[in-house]
């Protein structure tokens, strides 16, 4: 008599007992979630490389061809009218501007408006950040108006100031003479004149570097300040002890990029100056003035 163990099919020859025949279901699907992973490796591999490609092609495009071409243009003489006529003068550009008197002024007021405008501009960022870090009426309003400098026209705002630093009927000196203080040659003068550019500068920048350092004090753990307040720190210690030494990445970020800001330094003093960046101008001119004022005289 024929039992069910009898009439069960035997499995297949080489094939595990309990395991599915070559070809069912269950061995398809297997396939496929190992070609779905394969696949989703090989995605998560190149694909940070598909979305940081745009900008390295921009790059190229806009930033390193521009550098290497205007590289390889300072070693020719070049026309502005017909730029594809280079001839080749290797050096000579180069040893005409580091011999030129009027290229080591501007270098010297670059230095020196470098320096004014960036050490007050960045403290007192800092105390802006410091003081809009606490919850005040209104926050929201102050930090939009921090911004409304950065982002007003640099010829507009300089222009407001020539006409607030103007020797007859500026603001500044009508202050001044109430306090019998003689009218001061803003545009005219050395000292005064990098002062007032540096002014522009700081009045333009410094909401934007409060608005840096309010985002990083606000990262920064409240757990600090309240095992601070339990120690007895006061608000000063805490920003000396907390604050601060947080802060350290943020504030060399804005060192470094301040810096390369004034290196930078164009419109401010170019339309400040009175002589439009002429050799003449010897108070404020520039280090980027004095070399266009030198490719243009050569």
């Amino acid at each position: 008599m024929a039992t069910c163990s009898d009439t069960a099919a035997s499995p297949a020859r080489g094939a595990a007992p309990g395991s599915a025949p070559k070809g069912s279901v269950p061995d398809k699907e297997a396939k496929r979630r190992a070609k779905l992973s394969r696949r989703w490796q090989r995605d998560a591999r190149w694909s940070p490389y598909a979305f940081v490609l745009p900008f390295f092609l921009l790059f190229a495009a806009f930033g390193l061809f521009p550098l290497l071409w205007t590289g390889w243009a300072s070693l020719h003489q070049v026309e502005l009218t017909a730029p594809t006529d280079m001839d080749w003068v290797g050096l000579r550009n180069y040893t005409r501007i580091f011999d030129d008197d009027f290229f080591w002024n501007a270098a010297q007021n670059t230095l020196t408006i470098g320096v004014i405008s960036t050490v007050p501009q960045l403290m007192m960022a800092m105390g802006i950040a410091h003081i809009l870090n606490y919850k005040l009426r209104a926050s929201t309003f102050y930090r939009v108006a921090m911004l409304a400098p950065y982002a007003t026209s640099i010829a507009a705002a300089t222009l407001v100031f020539v006409l607030l630093y103007g020797r007859d009927y500026g603001m500044i000196n009508w202050v001044l003479d109430m306090f019998g203080i003689d009218p001061i040659g803003w545009q005219d003068d050395k000292w005064p004149g990098q002062f007032a550019v540096s002014s522009i500068i700081i009045w333009r920048w410094t909401g934007y570097n409060a608005l840096i350092y309010l985002a990083a004090m606000q990262a920064i753990p409240q757990d600090l300040y309240e095992s601070a307040a339990l120690d007895g720190a006061s608000r000063w210690r805490q920003f000396l002890h907390v604050t601060l030494p947080s802060l350290r990445p943020t504030i060399l970020f804005t060192v470094v990029v301040s810096t390369i800001g004034a290196s930078q330094v164009f419109g401010e003093p170019l339309l400040f100056d009175p002589n439009k960046g002429h050799p003449a101008a010897r108070s404020t001119s520039s280090r980027r003035s004095a070399c266009i004022c030198t490719s243009r005289a050569g």
